[in-house]
Parts: C-alpha cells; structure tokens; sequence
C-alpha cells in the first residue's frame, strides 16, 4: 500500500561565513533576496506609507488644537486680567538706566565719573536706547507703528479718539535730554522712572488731603495740599528718598519731571497702537560725590500696595557719581 503522506525533508544549512566587510555589504545590498537595509522594496513601501499617515493625522491633530487654542485667544485682550492673572493688579515701579547685565544681572548701581566723557556717554547712550521709541513720532520707514495715533494730552484737555493715545514729548524733560546727556556731566544724573504695564489698570489718585497715607513723605504731603481739587492732582505721586539717615543726608535736592508723577489721563492701558507708558524724570540735583547712596522711590497711589522687602509699589538702586 502507497504511503498517502509524503514527507518532504529538510535539512539546515548554515549562513555562509562571510568576512566582517562582505557581512556590510550584503547587509546594504543582498542581491539574492532583493534586501535593501535587510527589506524589500514592499516591507519599505509598507513602513514608510504607515509612518506617512501616522505623522500626518499627529500634524493634523496638532494643527486642530492649536486652531482651537488660539480660538481663545484675543490678540489685542489678555484672557485673564488684574488679579486673575498671574501679574495681578499692583503694577511695580522700574528704572532706567539699567546697569549691565553682563557684568552683574542682580546689579542696580549707577556709577559714573562727572570728568570721565567715555563714562558719562556710557550712562547716556543707555538711556538712549530706553527712549528711542518716544521719538518715533510718524508710521514710515523706521518709525514705530500707530506712533500717528499719539496727540498732546493736558489735566484738563485728555479727550481721545477711538484709536488715539497720548503722547510723551521727550521736549519737557529739560535738563533731562539727550543734547545735554540727561545731566551726567554736570553731576546731576537724571534717572528716569515708568510704572509697568497692566491691562486695563485704572489709578486711584490721592487727589486730596482727607487719606493721605502716614507713610508718606511730608514734602509731598504738603504739595498735595496745594493741588487738592485741581485737574492736577489727578496723578500716581512719586517720591524718591534715601533709605538711610546718611542716604538722606547725601541725596541732595531732588526735582521731578515734567510732574511729580504719573497723570491719571494715561491709563487705562488697552494695549492701543502707539501707546507710550508715561515717564517721571528724577534729577538729582547735587549728590554728594565719592559716596554710595541706597536711593528707593515709590508710586503712590490708592490702589498701589507697598512693600519693601518684595518691592511692592517702590524701586531701588544705588547711585554714585565720583569725579576723581
């Protein structure tokens, strides 16, 4: 009887020995099996149409979350405001000239020498930089956008169109200009002061003598006084002091300008094109020189809250100005 079963035998055969080089090349190219890379043309065409479609439906997910996120978004209008957000509604005080980040980032000293034209230009082409777009006054080539939209403001004329803003005339701050280096050659730095930006921040001016704050200065105080009911008391007051006894004794007489802070006609703060943030000029008149001097300055305001220790509502900054 015929066995119905054939069985077909098979017998191992061992790779061939290849040499390390001769491994390689049949690994790049196995000219038997049609292998490239150890593949078919097919198993490459199968892998790479798969990773084709997977990284095209992951870009397209991507691209529909984003669409969807920014859908949130309002170009113009943060979503979270005044203590929502993470900045909250306390706007902090800075300073300009800033020192060299290079040299030290936590650094806040301003030293210069009076007799020293390479130091004194140093100090005032810084300041340069900080005030090259107040100067910026048309839309051309160069200029800043919406720099159109800025028209003179006063206490008592601060009627603004849709898309207008007032503007900051850089004119005002004499001594405190750019063709007599902002006084750093007569020894009477200017530094120059601006509250930071939050949107749709509206000051709360001590506009007369019924709440002023104990803490506050009795010079400003007393000019208060003799603006309360005015337009012009309409104002985020600034003062700046030194910290110590001897920093007193030292700072010397100090002026403020164009005002003694910040008018009240420039905020809020809608984020309109060509908004400048409003500026106080300190000039500090006659420092005594070859001493360090701890200076703080603060704004005031109802709804400015103070803390030294967090500089809450105040700057510091040293100031030392030598002629040796």
């Amino acid at each position: 009887m015929a066995d119905k079963s054939k069985v077909t035998e098979q017998y191992y055969a061992p790779p061939p020995d290849l040499g390390k080089w001769d491994s390689f090349r049949m690994f790049v190219w196995n000219s038997e099996t049609g292998q490239f890379l150890g593949r078919t043309g097919s198993s490459w065409a199968k892998i790479l149409l798969f990773y084709l479609i997977f990284y095209a439906v992951l870009a397209g997910f991507f691209a529909a979350m984003l669409t969807i996120f920014y859908q949130t978004l309002d170009s113009k209008m943060p979503k979270w405001q005044m203590d929502s957000s993470l900045i909250g509604s306390n706007p902090g005080l800075g300073f300009r000239p800033m020192p060299d980040s290079v040299v030290s980032v936590e650094s806040t000293l301003i030293y210069y020498k009076a007799n020293d034209k390479g130091s004194v230009l140093k100090w005032a082409s810084i300041i340069d930089e900080f005030l090259k777009d107040y100067r910026k006054k048309g839309s051309g080539s160069g200029e800043a956008n919406g720099a159109e939209n800025r028209v003179p403001c006063t206490p008592t004329s601060h009627n603004l169109g849709e898309n207008q803003v007032c503007d900051v005339s850089l004119d005002d701050f004499s001594p405190c200009t750019a063709s007599r280096q902002y006084n750093y050659e007569q020894g009477g730095p200017c530094v120059f002061l601006k509250l930071n930006k939050i949107f749709n921040w509206t000051p709360q001016p001590y506009n007369d003598t019924e709440s002023l704050p104990d803490t506050m200065p009795e010079f400003l105080k007393q000019y208060i006084k003799s603006v309360s009911g005015k337009p012009e008391a309409n104002m985020v007051w600034v003062s700046c002091e030194g910290e110590n006894p001897a920093d007193v004794e030292n700072i010397g007489p100090v002026q403020y300008l164009p005002r003694r802070g910040f008018p009240a006609f420039y905020y809020p703060f809608t984020n309109k094109e060509g908004y400048l943030s409003p500026l106080v000029a300190v000039l500090f008149e006659r420092p005594r020189t070859g001493v360090l001097i701890n200076i703080e300055c603060k704004a005031w305001a109802k709804n400015i809250l103070y803390d030294r220790y967090e500089r809450r509502g105040s700057v510091h900054f040293e100031l030392m100005v030598d002629r040796s």
